[in-house]
């Protein structure tokens, strides 16, 4: 009983609660569960489109990595094994729905979650949270005209900050693909951005640091 309370604090290391799952105590995959799902969020709900099909995406990668639990072997954090899994599945086509219209995410609905954190900002007010939310929404549209190979890259290395390596590994091509992919990328992406990325140049500092946060889709020299 001592050992079962101590996995449900959360505060053991991730390979210890691995051991313990391994174990029998199973309720240590729910800490892990708990401890990353949230982490994983925006990452698949950017590749899916939808926040709905992000959740379904998020509990069929823990299934999975409950069920193939015996193949974790430690060589990787445990947060690295589950994120290949979730994004192996968020870009296999888990969901016909996959190819809604990303301009949905932000729609509000009474079982949709948050994306994104609450502005907590002194200079947070409702019209610059409503500000903020239609430059997101317009920015997560972009995305979703990417084709899907394009988007996986662009998501992977400028909003998970990834390396090359790691991308390359992750979706099975060679590097000088994954550099290639991302070059037409962000060219897409500036072409679709620059309207808003002039209308926010004539702003105030709200207006540069969303220029700055996207200065990365610039075509690479």
């Amino acid at each position: 009983m001592k050992a079962s309370n101590s996995v449900t604090t959360g505060c053991q290391d991730d390979h210890s609660l691995v051991a313990a799952c391994r174990a029998g105590q199973t309720e240590a995959f729910g800490v892990l569960v708990r401890r990353y799902q949230d982490r994983l969020f925006p990452t698949i709900v950017r590749l899916v489109g939808l926040a709905e099909d992000a959740q379904d995406v998020l509990q069929d990668a823990f299934v999975r990595g409950f069920e193939k639990l015996d193949q974790f072997h430690g060589e990787s954090s445990f947060y690295t094994w589950i994120y290949r899994i979730a994004i192996n599945l968020a870009l296999s086509g888990h969901r016909k729905s996959r190819n809604r219209r990303f301009s949905r995410l932000k729609q509000p609905g009474k079982n949709q979650p948050v994306v994104d954190p609450a502005d907590r900002s002194p200079e947070s007010d409702p019209s610059l949270a409503l500000e903020r939310l239609e430059r997101e929404a317009i920015v997560e549209a972009a995305l979703g005209e990417l084709g899907p190979e394009h988007r996986a890259v662009v998501i992977l290395k400028d909003f998970d900050g990834r390396r090359y390596e790691e991308i390359s590994a992750l979706l099975n091509i060679p590097v000088g693909t994954v550099r290639s992919r991302l070059h037409r990328a962000r060219s897409e992406l500036r072409v679709r951005l620059q309207s808003l990325i002039d209308q926010e140049r004539g702003r105030s500092t709200a207006g540069s640091r969303l220029v700055a946060s996207h200065r990365s889709f610039e075509p690479m020299p």
